[in-house]
């Protein structure tokens, strides 16, 4: 994680904690930028990032001229509510297609060169990915899912694939946050033995049953936020 996603990913998980905590309640219209910036000791840059990030999640709501409030720490089923930042650029259906391609053949390439090292590192990975999810730390979770398909791209030996992947990183990370407000606990119970699933045939070294894998969990995935992929 580079040090700007770093400081982010703290401010958003302070953020969120005000939200948890009830220094900052539900429907409650947050402080302006620049005094919150200068509360947590933050750049607006990065303070802005966060909030779009807890946007995402589905934990805060930005209104047009009115600002941004507080929505609560409940999963929403509405997802007229969803929040997609690169509409202009691509549609989230688009970003869903191509992870589609491009992580299913990560996944299998990588396959063969999973080490005992690299699959220690994606099973705490999928196990801090469940442990946060139950207790509603969203950005922890999200960030788990992250490092989970990072170490899978970072294990596939094609440099150019990787180098597809970085280049679009951002695009692939804002995927895996949009669901979330739309994602019930039975969803996230599947999205679990997903990863699973994956990791135990990452660990056989199983190249056709790994992307078979990853397929599956990406096709569910963006059925939450409603996406069909067929």
């Amino acid at each position: 994680m580079s040090g700007k996603s770093s400081v982010t990913q703290t401010v958003a998980r302070r953020l969120q904690e005000m939200i948890k905590s009830g220094e900052l309640s539900k429907d409650e219209k947050i402080p302006s930028q620049r005094i919150l910036s200068e509360q947590l000791q933050v750049s607006r840059a990065s303070l802005r990032e966060a909030l779009l990030t807890l946007e995402t999640l589905g934990l805060v709501r930005t209104l047009p001229a009115r600002g941004t409030f507080v929505t609560g720490t409940e999963v929403s089923t509405d997802a007229g509510q969803q929040s997609w930042r690169f509409d202009g650029q691509f549609t989230i259906s688009d970003v869903f297609q191509s992870r589609l391609l491009i992580e299913t053949e990560l996944c299998r390439l990588a396959a063969p060169h999973i080490t005992d090292v690299i699959a220690d590192r994606l099973h705490r990975a999928t196990q801090q990915f469940e442990d946060a999810w139950t207790a509603g730390d969203l950005v922890t979770h999200v960030e788990a899912d992250l490092t989970f398909h990072g170490l899978i791209m970072e294990a596939c030996p094609n440099a150019m694939l990787r180098q597809l992947y970085q280049s679009v990183r951002d695009k692939m990370t804002e995927s895996q946050r949009v669901p979330i407000p739309n994602t019930a606990v039975a969803r996230m119970s599947g999205s679990i033995s997903e990863h699973r699933a994956i990791l135990e045939a990452l660990r056989q070294h199983d190249p056709a049953q790994a992307a078979g894998a990853m397929a599956a969990h990406i096709r569910n995935t963006a059925a939450c936020a409603g996406v069909s992929l067929g």
